[in-house]
Protein backbone atom coordinates (compact mmCIF):
# COMPACT_ATOMS: atom_id res chain seq x y z
CA UNK A 1 0.00 0.00 0.00
CA UNK A 2 2.50 2.40 0.98
CA UNK A 3 4.37 2.01 -2.31
CA UNK A 4 1.51 2.35 -4.51
CA UNK A 5 1.13 5.68 -2.20
CA UNK A 6 4.57 6.66 -3.31
CA UNK A 7 4.45 5.73 -6.96
CA UNK A 8 3.34 8.85 -9.50
CA UNK A 9 -0.02 6.89 -10.27
CA UNK A 10 -0.82 6.42 -6.69
CA UNK A 11 0.31 10.14 -5.52
CA UNK A 12 -1.89 11.70 -8.39
CA UNK A 13 -4.83 9.74 -7.50
CA UNK A 14 -4.41 10.96 -3.67
CA UNK A 15 -3.44 14.53 -4.00
CA UNK A 16 -6.11 15.11 -7.46
CA UNK A 17 -8.87 12.53 -7.60
CA UNK A 18 -9.41 12.05 -3.53
CA UNK A 19 -10.44 15.31 -2.80
CA UNK A 20 -12.67 15.78 -4.94
CA UNK A 21 -14.50 12.18 -4.79
CA UNK A 22 -16.93 13.47 -2.14
CA UNK A 23 -18.10 16.12 -4.15
CA UNK A 24 -18.35 13.61 -7.65
CA UNK A 25 -20.15 11.06 -5.72
CA UNK A 26 -22.66 14.17 -4.11
CA UNK A 27 -22.48 15.53 -8.08
CA UNK A 28 -23.76 11.85 -9.28
CA UNK A 29 -26.52 11.58 -6.47
CA UNK A 30 -27.93 15.59 -7.58
CA UNK A 31 -28.24 14.40 -10.97
CA UNK A 32 -29.76 10.81 -10.38
CA UNK A 33 -32.23 11.91 -7.49
CA UNK A 34 -32.88 15.77 -9.54
CA UNK A 35 -33.73 14.26 -12.98
CA UNK A 36 -36.13 11.34 -10.93
CA UNK A 37 -37.88 14.42 -8.88
CA UNK A 38 -38.18 16.28 -12.41
CA UNK A 39 -40.13 13.64 -14.06
CA UNK A 40 -42.55 12.99 -10.97
CA UNK A 41 -42.69 16.96 -10.92
CA UNK A 42 -43.57 17.09 -14.52
CA UNK A 43 -45.88 14.46 -14.39
CA UNK A 44 -47.81 15.90 -11.26
CA UNK A 45 -47.64 19.36 -12.88
CA UNK A 46 -49.51 17.71 -16.49
CA UNK A 47 -52.06 16.41 -14.20
CA UNK A 48 -52.54 19.49 -12.32
CA UNK A 49 -56.21 21.61 -12.73
CA UNK A 50 -54.45 24.58 -14.12
CA UNK A 51 -52.57 22.41 -16.78
CA UNK A 52 -56.03 20.59 -17.41
CA UNK A 53 -57.80 23.95 -17.97
CA UNK A 54 -55.11 24.53 -20.77
CA UNK A 55 -54.93 23.54 -24.18
CA UNK A 56 -53.83 20.65 -24.97
CA UNK A 57 -51.05 21.17 -27.50
CA UNK A 58 -49.80 24.17 -24.67
CA UNK A 59 -49.76 21.83 -22.03
CA UNK A 60 -47.69 19.13 -23.73
CA UNK A 61 -45.61 20.99 -24.66
CA UNK A 62 -44.72 23.16 -21.95
CA UNK A 63 -44.61 19.98 -19.86
CA UNK A 64 -41.82 18.89 -22.20
CA UNK A 65 -40.05 22.52 -22.19
CA UNK A 66 -40.03 22.15 -18.03
CA UNK A 67 -38.78 19.18 -17.83
CA UNK A 68 -35.74 19.36 -20.26
CA UNK A 69 -34.88 23.39 -18.30
CA UNK A 70 -35.08 21.83 -15.22
CA UNK A 71 -32.67 19.05 -16.14
CA UNK A 72 -30.01 21.38 -17.77
CA UNK A 73 -30.14 23.20 -14.44
CA UNK A 74 -28.92 20.02 -12.63
CA UNK A 75 -26.76 19.65 -14.80
CA UNK A 76 -25.23 23.25 -14.05
CA UNK A 77 -25.61 22.60 -10.32
CA UNK A 78 -23.84 19.20 -10.69
CA UNK A 79 -20.54 20.51 -12.72
CA UNK A 80 -20.22 23.35 -10.26
CA UNK A 81 -20.22 20.91 -7.38
CA UNK A 82 -17.00 19.19 -8.38
CA UNK A 83 -15.48 22.74 -8.77
CA UNK A 84 -15.66 23.44 -12.31
CA UNK A 85 -16.78 27.45 -12.56
CA UNK A 86 -19.87 27.57 -14.53
CA UNK A 87 -18.73 31.18 -15.37
CA UNK A 88 -15.80 29.78 -17.75
CA UNK A 89 -18.19 26.93 -19.03
CA UNK A 90 -21.15 29.79 -19.98
CA UNK A 91 -18.09 32.01 -21.10
CA UNK A 92 -16.20 28.45 -23.45
CA UNK A 93 -20.20 28.34 -24.38
CA UNK A 94 -21.05 31.53 -25.92
CA UNK A 95 -16.94 31.15 -27.46
CA UNK A 96 -18.38 27.96 -29.09
CA UNK A 97 -21.71 29.67 -29.65
CA UNK A 98 -21.43 29.05 -33.52
CA UNK A 99 -19.50 25.89 -33.98
CA UNK A 100 -22.97 24.95 -31.19
CA UNK A 101 -25.92 26.14 -33.17
CA UNK A 102 -24.75 25.02 -36.38
CA UNK A 103 -24.04 21.28 -35.15
CA UNK A 104 -28.17 21.63 -33.23
CA UNK A 105 -29.39 22.91 -36.02
CA UNK A 106 -31.39 19.92 -36.86
CA UNK A 107 -32.56 19.98 -33.04
CA UNK A 108 -32.82 23.97 -33.08
CA UNK A 109 -35.23 23.84 -36.28
CA UNK A 110 -37.24 21.04 -33.99
CA UNK A 111 -37.79 23.33 -31.30
CA UNK A 112 -38.79 26.19 -33.72
CA UNK A 113 -41.18 23.85 -34.90
CA UNK A 114 -42.77 22.78 -31.57
CA UNK A 115 -43.88 26.46 -31.40
CA UNK A 116 -45.04 26.88 -34.70
CA UNK A 117 -47.17 23.99 -34.16
CA UNK A 118 -48.45 24.78 -30.80
CA UNK A 119 -49.30 27.77 -31.83
CA UNK A 120 -50.92 27.04 -35.26
CA UNK A 121 -52.77 23.90 -33.75
CA UNK A 122 -53.15 22.24 -36.90
CA UNK A 123 -53.73 19.33 -34.80
CA UNK A 124 -54.30 18.38 -31.03
CA UNK A 125 -53.04 16.02 -28.83
CA UNK A 126 -55.43 12.87 -29.24
CA UNK A 127 -56.40 13.80 -32.87
CA UNK A 128 -55.58 11.36 -35.52
CA UNK A 129 -53.54 12.63 -38.51
CA UNK A 130 -51.57 11.83 -41.26
CA UNK A 131 -48.83 12.87 -42.04
CA UNK A 132 -46.29 11.75 -44.74
CA UNK A 133 -46.01 7.71 -43.88
CA UNK A 134 -47.41 8.07 -40.49
CA UNK A 135 -50.27 7.69 -39.51
CA UNK A 136 -51.97 7.81 -35.41
CA UNK A 137 -53.18 9.06 -32.95
CA UNK A 138 -51.07 12.07 -30.79
CA UNK A 139 -49.94 11.67 -27.53
CA UNK A 140 -47.82 14.12 -26.49
CA UNK A 141 -46.33 17.10 -28.66
CA UNK A 142 -42.64 17.57 -27.27
CA UNK A 143 -40.60 20.11 -27.30
CA UNK A 144 -38.36 18.01 -29.71
CA UNK A 145 -40.58 15.39 -31.02
CA UNK A 146 -44.40 14.82 -31.67
CA UNK A 147 -45.21 11.55 -30.21
CA UNK A 148 -47.59 9.10 -32.45
CA UNK A 149 -49.53 6.22 -31.39
CA UNK A 150 -50.35 4.15 -34.49
CA UNK A 151 -53.25 1.55 -35.19
CA UNK A 152 -51.44 -1.01 -34.42
CA UNK A 153 -49.76 -0.03 -31.28
CA UNK A 154 -46.76 1.31 -32.05
CA UNK A 155 -44.82 4.76 -30.49
CA UNK A 156 -43.55 6.58 -33.31
CA UNK A 157 -41.38 9.64 -32.31
CA UNK A 158 -41.39 12.29 -35.57
CA UNK A 159 -39.36 15.22 -35.55
CA UNK A 160 -41.69 18.28 -34.86
CA UNK A 161 -38.67 19.95 -38.12
CA UNK A 162 -40.26 17.01 -40.29
CA UNK A 163 -44.02 17.31 -38.85
CA UNK A 164 -44.11 21.18 -39.85
CA UNK A 165 -43.44 20.41 -43.00
CA UNK A 166 -45.54 17.70 -43.87
CA UNK A 167 -48.54 17.70 -45.37
CA UNK A 168 -51.06 17.24 -42.50
CA UNK A 169 -54.17 15.51 -42.65
CA UNK A 170 -56.33 15.76 -39.64
CA UNK A 171 -58.63 12.99 -39.66
CA UNK A 172 -60.59 14.31 -36.11
CA UNK A 173 -61.38 17.84 -36.32
CA UNK A 174 -64.81 16.79 -38.26
CA UNK A 175 -67.61 15.20 -36.60
CA UNK A 176 -68.29 13.40 -39.97
CA UNK A 177 -67.14 11.60 -43.03
CA UNK A 178 -67.57 10.37 -46.01
CA UNK A 179 -66.97 6.93 -47.86
CA UNK A 180 -66.81 6.91 -51.34
CA UNK A 181 -66.98 2.82 -52.53
CA UNK A 182 -66.57 2.14 -56.39
CA UNK A 183 -68.04 -1.08 -57.51
CA UNK A 184 -68.28 -3.22 -60.44
CA UNK A 185 -71.35 -5.04 -61.54
CA UNK A 186 -71.81 -6.85 -64.45
CA UNK A 187 -73.29 -5.19 -67.66
CA UNK A 188 -76.68 -7.26 -67.78
CA UNK A 189 -77.66 -6.13 -64.68
CA UNK A 190 -80.39 -4.43 -63.69
CA UNK A 191 -79.25 -0.92 -62.57
CA UNK A 192 -82.36 -0.01 -60.82
CA UNK A 193 -82.03 -3.02 -58.79
CA UNK A 194 -78.57 -2.59 -58.05
CA UNK A 195 -79.62 1.45 -56.85
CA UNK A 196 -82.51 -0.47 -54.42
CA UNK A 197 -79.95 -3.00 -53.16
CA UNK A 198 -77.04 -0.29 -52.61
CA UNK A 199 -79.45 2.31 -50.84
CA UNK A 200 -81.03 -0.50 -48.88
CA UNK A 201 -78.08 -2.03 -47.41
CA UNK A 202 -76.47 1.22 -46.58
CA UNK A 203 -80.20 1.99 -45.07
CA UNK A 204 -79.94 -0.93 -42.56
CA UNK A 205 -76.87 0.01 -41.19
CA UNK A 206 -77.49 2.25 -37.78
CA UNK A 207 -74.10 3.67 -37.97
CA UNK A 208 -74.96 5.12 -41.51
CA UNK A 209 -76.46 8.55 -41.25
CA UNK A 210 -79.48 9.46 -43.35
CA UNK A 211 -78.74 13.46 -43.65
CA UNK A 212 -76.94 13.50 -45.81
CA UNK A 213 -78.44 10.59 -47.56
CA UNK A 214 -76.66 7.79 -49.26
CA UNK A 215 -76.33 8.55 -52.81
CA UNK A 216 -75.89 5.87 -55.66
CA UNK A 217 -74.19 7.11 -59.05
CA UNK A 218 -73.65 5.41 -62.35
CA UNK A 219 -69.70 6.71 -62.24
CA UNK A 220 -68.80 4.64 -66.37
CA UNK A 221 -68.59 1.63 -68.13
CA UNK A 222 -65.69 -1.00 -68.72
CA UNK A 223 -65.26 -4.23 -70.59
CA UNK A 224 -67.78 -6.49 -68.71
CA UNK A 225 -68.71 -4.44 -66.00
CA UNK A 226 -70.95 -0.98 -64.99
CA UNK A 227 -68.93 1.09 -62.87
CA UNK A 228 -71.43 2.20 -59.51
CA UNK A 229 -70.49 4.61 -56.69
CA UNK A 230 -71.86 4.17 -53.67
CA UNK A 231 -71.17 7.49 -50.97
CA UNK A 232 -72.56 7.58 -47.41
CA UNK A 233 -72.14 9.59 -44.42
CA UNK A 234 -70.39 8.49 -40.52
CA UNK A 235 -69.95 9.88 -38.09
CA UNK A 236 -66.06 10.13 -37.69
CA UNK A 237 -65.83 7.60 -34.93
CA UNK A 238 -67.78 5.19 -36.81
CA UNK A 239 -65.53 5.78 -40.90
CA UNK A 240 -63.54 1.71 -39.51
CA UNK A 241 -66.38 -0.20 -38.31
CA UNK A 242 -68.69 0.99 -41.33
CA UNK A 243 -65.76 0.94 -43.98
CA UNK A 244 -65.28 -2.95 -42.97
CA UNK A 245 -68.58 -3.83 -42.82
CA UNK A 246 -69.99 -2.45 -45.56
CA UNK A 247 -67.54 -5.10 -48.02
CA UNK A 248 -69.49 -7.60 -46.25
CA UNK A 249 -73.13 -6.77 -46.16
CA UNK A 250 -73.00 -5.60 -50.04
CA UNK A 251 -71.88 -8.93 -50.76
CA UNK A 252 -74.18 -10.60 -49.63
CA UNK A 253 -76.68 -8.19 -50.56
CA UNK A 254 -75.60 -8.81 -54.19
CA UNK A 255 -75.34 -12.80 -53.84
CA UNK A 256 -79.41 -12.89 -52.34
CA UNK A 257 -80.70 -10.76 -55.06
CA UNK A 258 -78.44 -12.31 -57.96
CA UNK A 259 -76.35 -9.40 -58.87
CA UNK A 260 -73.04 -10.66 -60.52
CA UNK A 261 -69.59 -8.75 -59.62
CA UNK A 262 -66.87 -9.45 -61.87
CA UNK A 263 -63.46 -10.18 -61.30
CA UNK A 264 -61.40 -6.91 -58.94
CA UNK A 265 -64.77 -5.49 -57.49
CA UNK A 266 -65.04 -3.93 -54.44
CA UNK A 267 -62.74 -0.95 -53.96
CA UNK A 268 -63.05 2.12 -51.88
CA UNK A 269 -61.12 5.66 -52.44
CA UNK A 270 -60.50 7.26 -48.53
CA UNK A 271 -58.23 9.71 -47.07
CA UNK A 272 -56.36 7.47 -44.68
Amino acid sequence: MNEFLNSELGAFLFNQVVPYLWQIIGALLVLLIGFKLTNVLTKKLAASKGFEKMDSNMASFLTSALKVTLKLVLVIVAVSMVGIQTSALIAALTTCGAAIALALQGGLSNIAAGVIIVLCRPFHVGDFINAGDVAGVVKEIGIYYTTIITPDNRRIMMPNGALSNSTITNLSTEATRRIDFDLNVATTSDIDLVRKVLLATAGNDECVLQDPAPEVMIAGHEDGAIQVKLRLWVASENYWAVYFSMFEDVKKAFNQFGIEIPYKQLDVHLDK
